[in-house]
């Protein structure tokens, strides 16, 4: 896999490998260690530049973990559900348990290591109703990176999982998130909530900094542990099936009639979206999100919409108090 990566990689260029799940940390460190001693025979043919992240849920990080992640610059995201009620009720142990007292010592190994992580929180329907309390145990916890991942409908289904977020409840909950991030901002704090601050960088310079955020999808080379290669990890199924990377490189990968169908692939717009003042900076936001985030089910409300309406009037304080700062 590492070998096959590189074919097309030239001096200059720049490489992030991400390890996601289930959960990646059960390889076993070994396994990162082999990735590593790999990546470096490469380097030292070519100048790239490799940056790594991982997303756990810190079940089995310890002190070993933590020397190797901080030794080797990993980006960490953490997986923690908001608050402990929450956390506790979707994320269990082998045993049945909450896991909440267990991830959150992990957190707190990653401060004592200097250890550069986010949270990541899954931002179910239920939990979009708990903002004051989300933004609280930011708070406490003195959490600086934060992103909050709309739980999603299974695809292909009719019926909507009461866990799924729909529109309403987005709008909702980041309008409450949105007083209270004001709130400590014009008190000279300053917390990173990832949907404002991709908001905020792509009004102020320009910058795409997420993935459909302007309604373009992009192709992520998702790889799976056979080898195989996705457009998107919303969709690792058989049809958007790229290859094997141990048989093509990216470039080629890329250029699979697969990969130009899923990038050309757009939803057709509602007459909802076409009259949407924010149409030429959205243009329909991710296709993947469109039932938690975007078009209400009888497509008359966007969450996205209502949440620019309050976010975009705030950007010039916004910008005047994070220079201050």
């Amino acid at each position: 896999m590492i070998a096959q990566i590189f074919v097309d990689l030239v001096d200059g260029d720049q490489l992030t490998l991400a390890f996601q799940g289930g959960e990646p940390t059960i390889a076993g460190l070994p396994y990162f260690r082999r990735i590593k001693a790999l990546v470096e025979e490469q380097t030292q043919l070519k100048a790239v530049a490799v940056h790594y992240a991982i997303q756990t849920n810190g079940m089995v990080i310890n002190d070993p973990w933590c020397q190797f992640l901080k030794e080797n610059n990993f980006l960490v995201g953490l997986s923690i559900d908001g608050h402990p009620m929450y956390h506790d009720m979707h994320r269990l142990d082998t045993k049945g348990k909450g896991t909440f007292h267990r991830v959150l010592k992990t957190k707190h190994l990653f401060d004592q290591y200097e250890i550069e992580y986010n949270v990541l929180c899954v931002l179910t329907n239920p939990l979009a109703k708990s903002a004051k309390k989300v933004y609280q145990f930011l708070q406490k916890e003195n959490i600086q990176y934060i992103q909050f991942i709309p739980c999603l409908n299974d695809l292909g289904v009719e019926k909507r999982s009461s866990y799924a977020l729909t529109p309403e409840r987005f709008a909702s909950f980041y309008r409450q998130m949105l007083r209270y991030w004001l709130e400590e901002l014009e008190a000279g704090t300053y917390r990173s909530i990832k949907l404002f601050d991709d908001v905020f960088h792509l009004m102020t310079s320009r910058q795409v900094n997420a993935c459909g955020l302007v309604g373009n999808c992009q192709v992520q080379y998702v790889i799976e542990a056979d080898g195989s290669v996705y457009p998107c990890d919303f969709y690792v199924l058989d049809e958007y099936r790229l290859g094997y990377i141990q048989e093509q490189g990216l470039k080629e990968l890329f250029e699979q009639d697969v990969s130009k169908a899923f990038l050309c692939d757009k939803p057709e717009l509602s007459s909802y979206c076409q009259s949407c003042p924010f149409l030429q900076m959205c243009h329909g936001g991710c296709k993947r999100m469109r039932d938690s985030m975007y078009l209400s089910k009888q497509e008359d409300f966007c969450g996205y919409q209502t949440f620019l309406k309050d976010f975009l009037p705030q950007l010039q304080t916004i910008e005047q108090h994070i220079r201050a700062i």
